[in-house]
């Protein structure tokens, strides 16, 4: 499943290429068949990302997609080919095209809904002024580890699961530690390392986590080759040695997600 970044370049993607220009919608696969009439012929007034999901905005409403683990958007300019495969959405103007497919949401809510939405959502680092004491409060409530904790997005929007591992190796946290044993001095930090994070995964359009100390070219090492992002310290290296310790990187499920942490620069204190 995408995070956070992915949506809020992709909201970026959609504001650029449609917004203030009427569009053409329609639903080829048919299973949006009523929202596609209701936008056809409207023009796109902005987008917006918030977590994992996607706004775009109507004058009859809030387009909201979240893709889900299959959902994805094909780009490309006119003319539009016929469709191909099973498109739940297309949108189309004079310069551009975008064919949503099968996503897990693709609806169009009321700005009253839309508020509602956004209330169940936890702060999202990417969005300007969020209250990140909301998510602290929920943390420091909870007896779950704080890796379920950073994954819930209740709790916090838009982190992932290489997110969520390499914060907590950034930051030499125990995966397992209880949310309500977490301090306050750590949270900050979690925080604003995402933050940060975050907002390069969007200007580059990958995840990159390791400090300049510990690149390839500092270490000597090649470069990570993984499709699921760029340089980073434990996701998806269970096995190999830690680039701080040396220590072999570890893995388990933890609620159907892969988890990824070295026992030795993440032990428990």
């Amino acid at each position: 499943m995408p995070e956070g970044h992915v949506i809020h370049r992709l909201a970026r993607r959609y504001g650029a290429a449609f917004g203030g220009r009427p569009v053409v919608a329609e639903s080829p696969q048919g299973r949006f068949a009523d929202g596609a009439v209701l936008l056809d012929g409207q023009t796109p007034e902005g987008a917006e990302a918030h977590g994992k999901h996607l706004f775009v905005e109507f004058p009859a409403g809030w387009l909201h997609v979240h893709l889900g683990l299959y959902g994805k958007v094909a780009w490309g300019v006119p003319p539009v080919p016929a469709p191909v495969g099973q498109i739940r959405l297309r949108l189309a103007n004079a310069a551009n095209y975008a064919d949503l497919r099968g996503p897990t949401v693709c609806e169009v809510l009321t700005p009253a809904d839309k508020d509602l939405l956004h209330a169940r959502l936890g702060p999202d680092p990417l969005r300007p002024d969020e209250d990140a004491d909301k998510a602290r409060a929920m943390i420091a409530r909870s007896g779950q580890p704080i890796a379920t904790l950073l994954m819930d997005q209740k709790v916090i929007s838009g982190v992932g699961n290489i997110y969520r591992a390499e914060v907590l190796f950034r930051h030499n946290l125990d995966p397992r530690l209880p949310g309500r044993d977490l301090t306050d001095v750590q949270w900050k930090a979690i925080w604003e390392d995402l933050v940060v994070l975050m907002a390069d995964g969007v200007a580059g359009g990958r995840i990159d986590t390791v400090r300049p100390e510990h690149m390839p070219e500092a270490m000597g090492r090649p470069p990570r080759e993984d499709a699921h992002g760029g340089e980073v310290y434990v996701y998806r290296r269970a096995g190999l040695p830690c680039l701080v310790c040396g220590t072999e990187v570890r893995t388990e499920a933890v609620q159907s997600r892969n988890l990824f942490w070295c026992p030795r620069c993440q032990a428990a204190v």
